[in-house]
């Protein structure tokens, strides 16, 4: 490892960070100058979000103006190119479900720049440097130029420009707080064991220390699929031997997931990025606990027990409910059985979902609701988003408070639960 260049590229990174943070709040794009001895107006996000919304129809879905982005970055800045996967599939959806995120949650610019402090640090894996921002605006500017037609207005660019500005400093912000930690970890396979055909629980230890809680997940790349990362939650809480576990279930053909189920073996290294996500349980949590999980949500739910056995047993009620299509679903279905016989708190119960299709999960958040009441307890749902969603806006509704109902974050829908960060 050349440590002295390290040592030079991540000072070089910190200056680019430092000088692309003074281009960003200067000039009255992000803010207007202030007065002489007055602090600068904060970012008004909800003033943006309206003239966005009142153009957003001439640019959603965000399919076209996506393929016009991209289309644009990579004609101008060909090597922009090596730092995406082959496979742009994933991208342009997670990109159309961050630009989504930004726009419904404008009007509150602490949460924005929690969410985007967060995703700098991740980013920082892929390799982006704070000029490849720069020139991620400048095809932005030209897509939605070309996507809107006449009807686009210079007020509704400014306001998107204002927007991706705003979360960019904060994205630059966290990767110039993470320059200490490394921008991702080498983590050596120990274990690969396929539960079912479709289904793999992958174990693996990093050469240097990573730090993650219980409920949290993190992106992973297999070397079959270079600049493909696919994010999973941890099945562990954080083990002594600093061992982590992933259950992983191929969501299609040809993705990071199908790599790791079918041609992962013990001995291959894969990549970490940072561990993320704020499904975790309070130092000071009081009350009952619910845990519902579907899938592979039972993942998380696993580490969370972890956590609640580990350090404060006895102290909490748990009621599990595992939701499944078919009893064949319930994979793992000893572990949380061996739990219950060792743990009085605990109490599981098996929802088997028989129906696939639109209403699908629905049984599940029926059979929660049907089992009492749980405005008094903190809430983790886990699994499908049609799992998390349903039952969220169950026990919402139900009189669960919004900061005790924890998931993470869900693709962009029509019907969004709006929980607590």
């Amino acid at each position: 490892m050349d440590i002295v260049g390290d040592e030079y590229h991540g000072l070089l990174a910190r200056h680019d960070a430092m000088r692309l943070r003074r281009s960003l709040l200067s000039a009255g794009e992000r803010r207007p100058p202030a007065p002489p001895g007055r602090s600068p107006a904060p970012y008004d996000g909800a003033a943006d979000q309206r003239e966005i919304l009142r153009g957003l129809d001439l640019v959603s879905p965000f399919d076209g103006l996506i393929a016009e982005l991209y289309g644009e970055l990579f004609r101008r800045w060909p090597y922009l190119r090596s730092l995406f996967p082959e496979s742009m599939e994933f991208q342009r959806r997670h990109l159309a479900h961050i630009f989504q995120y930004l726009i419904d949650h404008l009007h509150d610019p602490g949460e924005v720049t929690a969410t985007f402090t967060r995703l700098g640090r991740d980013h920082r894996k892929l390799g982006v440097r704070p000029a490849h921002y720069e020139a991620f605006e400048a095809a932005l500017r030209q897509a939605l130029r070309r996507t809107a037609g006449a009807r686009w207005t210079d007020a509704m660019e400014r306001a998107w420009l204002r927007m991706l500005r705003f979360a960019v400093a904060a994205m630059v912000e966290g990767a110039e707080a993470a320059l200490g930690e490394p921008p991702a970890w080498e983590a050596e396979v120990t274990a690969h064991e396929r539960l079912r055909p479709d289904l793999a629980v992958v174990r693996v230890r990093t050469g240097e220390p990573y730090s993650y809680r219980a409920g949290q997940y993190a992106a992973v790349q297999s070397p079959q699929l270079p600049q493909a990362w696919r994010y999973y939650s941890f099945g562990c809480a954080p083990r002594p031997d600093g061992e982590l576990e992933f259950h992983v279930r191929p969501a299609g053909r040809g993705g990071v997931s199908e790599a790791l189920v079918a041609h992962t073996r013990v001995g291959d290294i894969l990549r970490l990025g940072p561990a993320s996500g704020t499904m975790t349980l309070d130092d000071d949590l009081t009350g009952d606990v619910l845990l519902v999980a579907g899938d592979t949500g039972w993942a998380p739910a696993k580490a969370l027990l972890e956590d609640l056995s580990s350090g404060r047993a006895g102290q909490h009620g748990v009621h599990l409910f595992l939701g499944a299509r078919g009893p064949a679903g319930l994979y793992d279905a000893e572990t949380p059985a061996r739990l219950a016989r060792r743990r009085p708190w605990l109490r599981v119960v098996p929802v088997i979902e028989d129906e696939p299709g639109p209403g699908a999960w629905e049984s599940v958040a029926d059979a929660v609701l049907r089992h009492g009441d749980w405005s008094r307890h903190t809430a983790f749902v886990a699994g499908p988003p049609a799992l998390v969603r349903a039952t969220a806006t169950r026990l919402l509704a139900a009189g669960v408070p919004a900061a005790r109902v924890r998931h993470d974050p869900l693709p962009a829908s029509r019907d969004r639960v709006l929980t607590a960060p």
